[in-house]
């Protein structure tokens, strides 16, 4: 009777896969795996290391980080094995059984957010170093780790041990990343919800108001899904470091890195709580429910949508709601805010030559630089536009932004998911008209905004900055100009990307104070431009222009209606009237 429970308990973690994971040089960035597989009956398996990580819609060589890889079999026997392409390892049987992988991962890649280990912590992201088989993707995981004495290791999975951690299966793993090191922590509860701060490095943050705020975030993210969670326990997971920012969302938690003295200014604060609120809204929106496409993820190939600005635009525009909401972020902080997106809107060219279907699909192959500033738009920046133009539409027809949400987890939570025609079916059911002719100058042509009828909506107008300065369209590094404003005026008086420039009026140019040297002239005025190209010197009239210096304000109007009173509650999530000046 013993043997046969023993049998029944341990069938499960049998059948699945084990990683155990040594840390035992640290200093020297290399990590062990050991990749523990269940009998196969095949005659060859197939492991994989995923090509691009959750979160970050580009492929990425991670399999170059691997060196030295063996398999052996039950009896630790060497298989045969070759590469098959960039990230897949064929091995062959001669006969079924257990099989066993061993290989080192060079683990230095911070910023990706995919896998780095020093002296001090690991920050492990399993598509960046643990393989797959599709045979077992499905199946349960295990992991555990051999770190150094007095580390302490953090997770969104099922903690089995100090060091170990248990996922249903291959895809909560990848979307379950590992912090171990020597770091801070704090826990608290919100709504019977269990919550977790972790933070690697030191800052000039400030602990205890981090807390503070997150209390009062989460707590808008659980009456804004009007209490339906996706999780019990969520971890932030936070990098006060150097040479690396952004943050990735995860299952049930974030990663957030932020330069390790850009905490104590308020704006630089509000920019890491804007950062932690974006990535809680995707732990529903996104992590519970995303488009078609992404639907179960495809982690060797890219994974095409043409709704990307919503998954990620949609997510930046509820960002800073949630802040207002929570008190957090005030009215003036808010408004201030989004008069500083508009401002960005209004002076990239690329606004008008993409459309945000276009880019969401592209996302995989986007440039930036000179030619996406150009050319292109932000499926973040640009799907914020778009998403307060949906939102617009949804308040005229007495739904919102909220509603759609809501809808959307109901029927499309995981392992469902929706398409264009789904999504635009349940836009025209919440509005009670057809969606098409919106999408059609929305979505599928470059997007062009009213901003003063949207913002009049909702009782707020724009304010124009009065003080300009010159502008000559362009931007420089060390002279050389590496993006030129399409239309702007360096570009209509013919300059080029790599020119170098020299001089304007024959005095010498120099980027910190080239703009005293336009002491005396007026818009419109023609000077010379000197340039090196091909290391010929040139000469060019540009006409000079000024604009904005710092983007406008936008402002309570003086008399509102009940209806924009009512819309400004609907839109933003506070009562008004409100201080613009708070």
């Amino acid at each position: 009777m013993l043997l046969l429970l023993m049998a029944i308990v341990l069938t499960p973690v049998q059948a699945g896969v084990r990683y155990d994971i040594v840390l035992e040089h640290p200093q020297r960035q290399w990590l062990e795996v050991s990749m523990h597989l269940p009998t196969s009956e095949s005659s060859e398996l197939i492991l994989q290391l995923p090509n691009w990580r959750t979160g970050r819609y580009q492929l990425l060589p991670m399999a170059d980080g691997i060196r030295q890889f063996e398999a052996v079999d039950g009896q630790g026997q060497q298989l045969n094995w070759g590469k098959v392409d960039r990230a897949r390892w064929r091995i062959t049987l001669d006969s079924p059984g257990p099989v066993t992988v061993r290989y080192r991962v060079h683990a230095n890649e911070l910023a990706d957010r995919s896998r780095h280990v020093d002296d001090s912590h690991a920050y492990l992201d399993a598509s960046g170093l643990l393989m797959y088989t599709d045979a077992w993707r499905d199946q349960a995981v295990t992991v555990s780790l051999q770190v150094p004495q007095g580390w302490r290791s953090v997770s969104g999975m099922e903690r089995i041990g100090p060091h170990a951690f248990r996922a249903a299966n291959y895809d909560i793993l990848v979307d379950s990343p590992i912090e171990t090191g020597l770091h801070q922590s704090w826990q608290f509860q919100v709504d019977q919800r269990d919550y977790e701060l972790v933070i690697w490095g030191e800052g000039n943050y400030d602990a205890a108001q981090i807390l503070e705020d997150l209390k009062a975030l989460v707590a808008v993210g659980g009456r804004y899904y009007r209490g339906q969670y996706p999780y019990q326990y969520y971890l932030f997971i936070v990098h006060a470091t150097d040479g690396a920012r952004g943050a990735t969302e995860h299952r049930n938690s974030t990663v957030i890195q932020r330069p390790r003295w850009r905490f104590g200014e308020r704006k630089d604060y509000l920019s890491f709580l804007s950062t932690a609120s974006h990535e809680l809204v995707h732990t529903w929106h996104v992590k519970r429910y995303r488009p078609k496409g992404l639907v179960p993820y495809d982690y060797q190939n890219d994974n095409y949508s043409e709704l990307l600005w919503f998954a990620e635009g949609g997510t930046s525009y509820l960002q800073d709601r949630w802040l207002l909401e929570a008190g957090i972020m005030t009215p003036k902080e808010f408004l201030n805010g989004l008069a500083k997106r508009i401002h960005q809107h209004q002076r990239r060219p690329g606004v008008a030559i993409q459309s945000v279907s276009e880019a969401s699909f592209d996302n995989w192959i986007a440039r930036h630089g000179d030619y996406g500033h150009n050319n292109s738009v932000s499926i973040y920046s640009q799907g914020y536009m778009a998403s307060w133009a949906l939102e617009s539409w949804l308040l005229n027809r007495g739904s919102s932004m909220q509603a759609l949400h809501q809808a959307l987890l109901r029927r499309f939570s995981l392992p469902a998911s929706y398409d264009p025609e789904q999504f635009r079916g349940l836009l025209s059911e919440l509005g009670q008209a057809s969606i098409e002719p919106w999408w059609q100058q929305h979505v599928m042509q470059p997007l062009s905004l009213n901003f003063d009828a949207l913002l009049a909506e909702v009782g707020l107008e724009w304010v124009d900055a009065t003080e300009r300065e010159w502008d000559l369209g362009l931007a420089t590094e060390q002279g050389e100009i590496t993006r030129l404003d399409r239309h702007g005026a360096a570009w209509t008086a013919g300059l080029a990307l790599q020119d170098r420039i020299v001089a304007l009026n024959g005095l010498r140019w120099q980027a910190s104070h080239w703009r005293s040297l336009l002491a005396g002239h007026e818009e419109g005025d023609i000077i010379e431009v000197s340039v090196f190209r091909r290391d010929r010197l040139i000469q060019r009239p540009l006409r000079l222009l000024r604009t904005p210096k710092v983007e406008g304000t936008i402002q309570p109007m003086a008399s509102t209606s009940p209806e924009q009173r009512h819309r400004f509650l609907q839109w933003s999530g506070i009562e008004w009237p409100f201080s613009a000046e708070e």
